[in-house]
Formats: C-alpha cells, structure tokens, sequence
C-alpha cells in the first residue's frame, strides 16, 4: 500500500508560473531576480494558504540556480535545485518562529549569518510567522536586518503584520498576498481533479472554493476530504453539500419567494425544515443577509460580477432579483441585520429567527401601503388650493328649488324636494367658504314660491390667517403663550419649569439650556407639539429647537430660603446689617 500524500504537499508549487492567485506578487519577483535588484529582506503578509512559503521557497530556490534561464525559473537539475528539492541545501534555513521565538534563538541564526555560503551565491532564512517572536528578539534582530552581508536574504512570512514592530517593517520589502478567488481555486481544483482521474461537478468545485474563504490549502485539504466521501471517485455538488454541512442556497430562494409573497406560513416552514437539517439560526440568517446583498447587487448590470457565485447560480439570482422590489431588499436587509446583531443575547433563538421572518415577510404589505400613501399625498398636493389674498366677495352657487310642475306625481302632496347643488368650481383659496345649509335656504324660498325659482345666497370672505415676524420679542410672547396652554391641559412640573427656561434665537434655531435630563426628556416629549404651535404662528418652516443640558448656564430662581436671602440682599445692602445686629438666621 502506497504512502498517501496530501494534495496540499503533493501539488504544492515549485515555480512561479505555478502559484496560483498571486501574480502581481510573482511578477514582482521574477523582475527583482531578472534585473538583480534583490532586497536583503523580504515580508510576506497575507491570510493563511495563499501561497507565502510556497513563494519564499521558490525564490530561494531560483536565486540559487546555476543554471538561471532567460524565463528566470529554476531549471531543477542543477546541483543546488536538486539539493533543494532533497531537504539538503545548505544555503536555505528555515526557522518556525512559533516555537523559536527567543532571543537565543535569534543570536544563533545571527551566529549562522557570519558564515559564507559554500556553494551558491546567497544564504536565504525563511523565517514563518514572524510575529511569533518576542520584543527582545526582535530587537535583538535589527542590526542584521538591516546591514546583514552581501550574501544573506531574509524572507519574513506572517498572517498578522500589525503585531511586528515598525522597526522591523520599514526595514523589509513588503509583498500584501491576496486572497485566492473562488474561480481560480475551483479552475486548480479542476486539474488535480484531471490528473487524479477524478469526474467532477463544476458546481461542486466551486462550492469547495466558495468554502475555503480565498485559502488554496483549504480548499484542498476540502477536497481531499470530499474525494475520500466519494466512493467511486465522483465528486458531485450534492456530496459536498452534504459532507461539508452547507445550507444549499436553493433554500434561500424559496424563502425569498415566500417573503416577496407574503407568505408566513411557507416562510416557517422552510426554516423549520433547515432546522431539523442540523443547521444553526445564525447560520441562516447570516446566509440570508448574504443573499439579500446579492439580490440588491443583481439590480444593476454594472455590479454582476461582484457576485462570486457559480454560472447557473448567478442566473438564478438575476431573475429573481427582477421580481423582488429594491425598498424590499433594503428594508430586509435592515430588519435581518438587526436580527444577526440581537440573535446571541436572545433567550429564545429559534422564535427571534421566526419573528424576523414574520417582519419580513409582513414588508410587502407595508410598502403598498406607503406608495398608496405617497399616491394620495400626491394627488392632494396636485389639488390643493394656493393660498391667495381674497379681494372680493365670492358668491355662492345658486340653490334651486323645484316648481309644481316639476314635482314629480309619484311624489306625496306636501312633501317638497331641493334640487341638487350645482357643481361648484374647484376654488384657488385656501380657506374655503361653507355655503348655506339647504334648509335656511327652503325657509327663505318658501313664501316666495310662485314668485321666484332661483335664491342667490351671499357669503362673506374669511380673513386670512396673520403670521409674525420671527424675531427674539415675538418668540418669547408666542412661547409664553404655548407655555400656558401646557400649564392648563397638562400639569406636569417638570415641563413647565424646562419651559420657563430663557431662550435664544439663532437664524432659525431656538437654543435653550437645561438643568438637567429628565428636563430635557420633557422638552423632547413636547417637541413636535411645540414646533408646530410655532410654525403656526411664524412663517419659519426652518425653524427648530436645539435643547441643551448645560446646568452652570441657567439662571436659577432663589429657592432654598438662603438662596432667597442673599437675592434680597445684594439689591438691599441694609438687610445684612439687620441680620447682624439682631443675630438672625435665614435657615428656619
């Protein structure tokens, strides 16, 4: 039985053209090799299994080679190539800085960097996770960093350069890896999958690359784990939904459909089924965030391929993102987002998930309602009369009042009918004039009958309303006045005391200053009561209230009877005289 050996290490890179994702960090290489202006230290930043070792190892390797070609890879034949690919070269040193991070540690390698290399021209240290060491050893490290001999390189590689010191890093190159696309991890995936004789669902692969998060090795790590999963070596989209316990995002749409339907019983259903599945409410909820997003991103050709999805996926997402409204996905977006944050201090989880699906599903009829509104609202405004100065008398429509002959015979004798109103033209005045009832109207016509049909009724104009002129007098009367209407319908000492508080006029903002916050929660409560009172009096629609709690800004009434005392006194120099000579007391 052969030795099985992992696709991570079986296929990991050996040249530059083979490293998968990272180009602009390869190309970058090659030309630093090729024109000779290599760094004496290097610095590879990126998340985990993107290729940083791999890259370190390959350009030791290359910058070793005797025989260096024009494509500037390794030949692998020569002597250090095949040194190298043995574990046996004496020119590369790797250290793990995880478990060497002491600064014994580093004055050994310090040590090593005084020796020439024996064959080759350079000495190379790879030093992984870098970060790991400790502050001594990192200063203990500078000194050779940065004027290390001709022939030493460091290669420095960490997940988390925030930690190395700023020492450290303006003294290296440094080369930010990115993360590996899905579409490229499932396109390596394809290969080995070919040189493997392994039959693959492109759909599968690329689930595998969604999955591994842009890191190569996980997704081979994955991969390996599905092709064991698999008996006859196939390897179908179904298997890895179920090895790798991933919610299909079929059931993302069928809750979309059930939400834009309005539908909360099928919406509760299908949650109820992803739950019997094994999967956790979080999960899904932050899979149905993640849908919302790529729904919305749907909406504009411009933004498709922000989508990392497979093909057929992606034509799902496109038709669906038709049918579902853009204020729908936005609201869902909000309501699910507010759900993920509250979803681990709930103690009910499952109902916090259901409750969500019931907003979210409820949203449908909540934004008809609001455009049926914003309808109206237009047609109102569309019809709603301007207000114009009346100069003249308006008269009424004529009331008429049918004759004899005109009764009609299935009527009773003494029974008298009004004609109907004539249609009144729609009027540009914004206080309308009310017309006289019918029956005053019948009163004036009836001993008058025989002698007149038609009664012209005169209406008298209505006064405009009269507005004040903004100003600080004008404001504090009009806010005096308001102060005493709340006094008489509502008695509550706080808001009063908040209102007697002096106020200030800025362009169009009242400033006033508070003692404290349950004055400013009254202040608050009244706001919109009170702005309206104001605007009614003052064509100022910019007008607003900006209250403040500023304690040492108030002028505060005497209350105790020494704050009264002392107020009485520095207007009556005598009153502190007589408190002394006949030895009072104000405290009582």
């Amino acid at each position: 039985m052969d030795h099985f050996v992992v696709s991570a290490r079986k296929y990991r890179p050996v040249t530059f053209d083979s490293v998968v994702g990272q180009s602009h960090i390869t190309t970058t290489l090659k030309n630093a090799i090729r024109t000779n202006h290599l760094a004496q230290a290097f610095l590879f930043c990126g998340p985990r299994g993107v290729g940083k070792t791999t890259c370190a190892r390959i350009l030791a390797k290359t910058i070793n080679c005797q025989n260096l070609g024009d494509d500037v890879e390794a030949c692998g034949e020569c002597e250090s190539c095949i040194s190298f690919q043995n574990n046996a070269s004496f020119n590369i040193h790797e250290l793990d800085a995880a478990s060497n991070n002491s600064v014994e540690d580093i004055r050994n390698l310090i040590d090593q960097v005084r020796y020439p290399p024996q064959t080759g021209k350079y000495k190379i240290y790879i030093i992984d996770e870098v970060h790991m060491l400790s502050q001594a050893a990192f200063n203990a490290f500078l000194k050779t960093l940065e004027e290390p001999p001709g022939y030493a390189i460091f290669i420095l590689a960490t997940t988390e350069k925030h930690k190395i010191l700023p020492t450290i890093l303006s003294r290296c190159q440094i080369f930010d890896f990115n993360r590996i696309q899905p579409k490229d991890i499932a396109y390596h995936l394809a290969d080995i999958a070919k040189k493997e004789g392994i039959e693959t669902e492109k759909e599968a692969l690329e689930l595998i690359g969604q999955k591994a998060d842009g890191g190569l090795r996980d997704a081979l790590s994955m991969f390996d784990l599905n092709v064991t999963f698999s008996t006859d070596n196939h390897l179908t989209y179904a298997a890895v939904l179920e090895n790798l316990h991933i919610l299909d995002y079929d059931y993302y749409f069928k809750i979309t459909d059930a939400l834009t339907a309005a539908s909360v019983a099928r919406s509760l259903v299908l949650f109820d089924e992803i739950l019997r599945k094994g999967f956790d409410g979080h999960l899904f909820i932050v899979g149905l965030l993640e849908h919302f997003r790529n729904l919305l991103v749907c909406k504009d050709p411009a933004t498709v391929s922000l989508l990392q999805v497979s093909e057929s996926a992606e034509r799902k997402y496109i038709d669906q993102s038709r049918d579902a409204d853009m204020s729908f996905l936005l609201s869902a977006l909000s309501v699910a987002s507010q759900c993920d944050i509250n979803y681990k201090a709930a103690k009910n989880q499952r109902l916090h998930v259901e409750l969500c699906l019931m907003k979210l599903a409820n949203l449908p009829n909540i934004l008809q309602l609001n455009s049926l509104a914003a309808v109206d609202e237009t047609a109102k405004k569309k019809v709603e009369p301007q207000q114009q100065p009346v100069l003249t008398e308006q008269k009424a429509p004529v009331l008429e009042t049918p004759s004899k002959e005109s009764t009609p015979q299935n009527v009773p004798i003494g029974v008298q009918q009004i004609a109907p109103v004539a249609a009144r033209p729609a009027s540009k005045l914004r206080s309308t004039t009310q017309l006289v009832p019918p029956s005053i109207a019948q009163q004036n016509a009836k001993g008058t009958e025989q002698a007149a049909v038609k009664n012209e009724v005169q209406v008298a104009p209505t006064a405009p309303v009269a507005t004040l002129e903004l100003t600080l007098e004008n404001l504090q009367q009009v806010w005096h006045e308001f102060a005493e209407n709340r006094r008489k319908t509502k008695d509550s000492t706080t808001e009063g005391i908040a209102l007697n508080r002096a106020i200030e006029l800025v362009d169009f903002t009242i400033q006033i200053a508070l003692d404290n916050d349950p004055q400013m929660d009254a202040i608050q409560g009244m706001r919109y009561e009170l702005l309206g009172f104001l605007k009614s009096r003052f064509n100022a629609p910019r007008l607003e209230i900006n209250p403040r709690v500023a304690p040492h800004e108030v002028q505060r009434l005497p209350y105790t009877p020494a704050e009264k005392f002392n107020y009485l006194a520095e207007k009556n120099p005598y009153l502190l005289q007589l408190k002394q000579a006949l030895g009072l007391d104000v405290d009582f």
